[in-house]
């Protein structure tokens, strides 16, 4: 099935459902059992819903569950603060406008242009939209035409990354598609989006593997990188980052040399 005909709900409740044992929630193992994890009769049983209604959630059929069924699906779930996060996000996601690639406010440039560390904005997409020069040396940005401007693009799909990062190369970009995916699932079937996962999924090959985990986290605001640069040698940062109030969409990484 095609990324956009799957439905990111029906596939996050299906996958954690799966990760479950029956013991793992007070159930006894039972008769055997065809596949891992609970099965749906169990899941609606905890959560105290329909069989009905849980299935009719977990094939993707618009149906609108209340608050209060949302928080049963997570304590039945055994969901963690992010994951219950990402599941009420998923079942308030009407109305949504097809995505447009965000502009960087004029303001906002001259701020990142004017630091001496290396700095940069991204979209909701993960699109590299503004860098300054500090930046521009150790990722060169801006020797990359504007559709590889992208920081999974980046990290997934060039040989670059795996050597500029070194051993710490495979966390990070587990990181990064978690984080991606959270974001992912209230654009599914966006035109932009599919053409990104189609990209990753060329380009990378443990990708397809990490993406049908599901995982999601929520985006970290802050840590260190350590990098193997081919002419600045080893570089060590912290980061943070920062959302514009104007346009929460975007956000400012900073980078601090330790």
């Amino acid at each position: 099935m095609s990324e956009a005909q799957r439905s990111p709900l029906g596939d996050f409740l299906r996958t954690r459902r799966e990760r479950l044992a029956p013991a793992d929630v007070g159930l006894a193992p039972g008769r055997r059992r065809r596949t891992a994890g609970l099965r749906r009769e169990e899941v609606a049983e905890l959560a105290g819903i329909g069989v009905d209604w849980y299935i009719r959630l977990e094939q993707g059929r618009a149906v609108s569950p209340s608050a209060t069924t949302v928080e049963a699906l997570g304590r039945a779930l055994r969901l963690g603060k992010a994951e219950q996060a990402h599941l009420r996000a998923l079942t308030d996601n009407a109305g949504r406008r097809p995505f447009v690639r965000e502009t960087v406010p004029g303001a906002v440039l001259r701020v990142v242009e004017g630091l001496n560390q290396p700095a940069y904005v991204t979209g909701r997409r993960w699109d590299v939209l503004a860098w300054n020069a500090a930046a521009d040396a150790i990722f060169t940005y801006s020797a990359a035409p504007q559709e590889d401007r992208n920081s999974l693009i980046r990290m997934l799909t060039g040989a670059g990354a795996r050597t500029l990062f070194g051993d710490t190369w495979r966390g990070e970009a587990q990181r990064m598609v978690a984080e991606f995916r959270a974001t992912h699932d209230l654009w599914a079937g966006d035109p932009a989006f599919v053409d990104l996962l189609d990209r990753l999924r060329a380009g990378c090959p443990e990708f397809d593997g990490w993406w049908e985990t599901h995982d999601v986290r929520t985006g970290g605001g802050a840590g260190r990188k350590h990098l193997n640069h081919a002419k600045l040698g080893p570089l060590t940062f912290e980061y943070a980052t920062f959302q514009a109030n104007d346009d929460p969409a975007l956000k400012l990484v900073i980078y601090s040399p330790v």
